[in-house]
């Protein structure tokens, strides 16, 4: 028998199985395009071409010893450059010493909470929050301290945070713009939470960690921008990937930047370096990371995201449906019409809808919309989308 962990995970998780099998069904029932599958963040639009470029060129490049291993950490030059891009960005100084390349920014989560928790220490997320982390929080032995957010803004509540410090709080996991909201936290909201955890830290005498887990930060609309935590947090640790920013979620690739102000710096660069060996990923992979190193200015085409959300939210909205319009991500998260998320959705798979309960985010009375597919499939949903809202009467709303 498999461990009573790995047991306890798999019904966490079964709300997604399940609902992967339920497509799975309608598919074979009713064809594969007449199931409007919203369920997974797989995006559909390709790499930009310079990705492409880039990769073909770097592999047929006579360059003995491309495929081995290297420093645990990443190539030195891919390094550099990544870390020069983010100071930029960020308006922090960095060093190549600062970075470390991942296998993804799941691969980067894991490595920064295996470096720095010890068994019980707390880590704070706000939800609604990517189901994932209590997993990887759960990987390193550590307790999650679930934080809500102001409900239907999902900014960060600063009081119920502040409720939520205790001498146990190691880190918080901060996801903006946010899966599955689509909000993007204010640098108010960010100001304030810098606030609250250097209170904190006075009272304990230790730091506590803010991990941002940024994989949309490049997919952001109406020109919104994402402030930059490494310029706003002292123990701050930028955990990244470019699954999202260059549609490369198959390939595995990302880094961790840490701030060169972050509490006990050296010994931290040390420590994700040896977790990123001892956790089995060894390194990243090599070839993909001198593509993103050759591919910095590049990213997906954000018309192309803005267009589908645009399409949906618009008929959501005008169908009745309550939600926060998107500010990045590629996700809407409506209120659902009853208090049971959970059998909202399975409505919605009568009208061959895939969609995911908002209880699965630690957010009850929601419901998540991944619109990372094909505009045609989209659209064909719509008609599903106006019968769903009828059968619980809803009406439309202002825009």
């Amino acid at each position: 028998m498999i461990s009573k962990k790995v047991l306890d995970g798999l019904g966490r998780s079964s709300a997604i199985r399940a609902m992967f099998e339920e497509g799975e069904r309608l598919r074979r029932q009713f064809g594969p395009d007449k199931v409007y599958d919203f369920s997974i963040g797989n995006p559909e639009i390709e790499p930009p071409a310079a990705v492409d470029e880039a990769l073909v060129r770097l592999a047929r490049e006579p360059n003995p010893g491309k495929h081995r291993y290297m420093s645990n950490a990443g190539y030195d030059d891919v390094r550099r450059r990544i870390a020069a891009r983010v100071s930029r960005e960020q308006g922090v100084p960095l060093e190549a010493g600062h970075i470390v390349m991942t296998c993804g920014a799941a691969g980067g989560l894991n490595v920064v909470l295996k470096t720095l928790l010890d068994p019980g220490d707390e880590v704070l997320v706000i939800a609604p929050f990517f189901m994932e982390y209590l997993n990887y929080i759960d990987n390193s032995a550590g307790r999650p301290v679930i934080v809500p957010s102001v409900p239907d803004v999902f900014e960060p509540d600063l009081a119920a945070l502040e409720k939520a410090v205790t001498p146990r709080t190691k880190a918080l996991i901060l996801n903006t713009p946010n899966n599955p909201t689509g909000a993007v936290y204010s640098r108010a909201s960010l100001e304030g939470i810098a606030e609250v955890l250097g209170r904190a830290e006075k009272r304990t005498g230790r730091p506590v960690y803010v991990v941002s887990d940024e994989p949309y930060a490049k997919i952001v609309y109406d020109g919104v921008t994402v402030p930059g935590v490494l310029g706003i947090f002292p123990n701050a640790i930028v955990v990244n990937s470019y699954s999202k920013s260059l549609a490369l979620p198959g390939e595995r690739i990302g880094y961790i930047a840490a701030s060169s102000a972050a509490a006990g710096i050296e010994t931290l660069m040390d420590g994700l370096v040896m977790c990123n060996r001892t956790l089995g990923f060894v390194n990243a992979p090599a070839l993909f990371q001198k593509v993103v190193a050759e591919t910095l200015d590049a990213t997906v085409d954000l018309e192309w995201y803005r267009e589908r959300r645009d399409t949906l939210y618009n008929h959501l909205v005008g169908a009745g449906f309550s939600c926060l319009k998107p500010q990045g991500a590629f996700y809407l998260f409506p209120k659902s019409p009853v208090g049971d998320d959970a059998a909202f959705v399975r409505s919605a798979a009568g009208h061959n809808l895939l969609l995911v309960p908002g209880r699965s985010f630690s957010c009850p009375g929601y419901f998540r919309i991944a619109y990372c597919m094909s505009l045609e499939t989209i659209r064909n949903s719509l008609p599903a989308f106006t019968a769903l809202a009828a059968q619980y009467g809803l009406q439309p709303q202002a825009r």
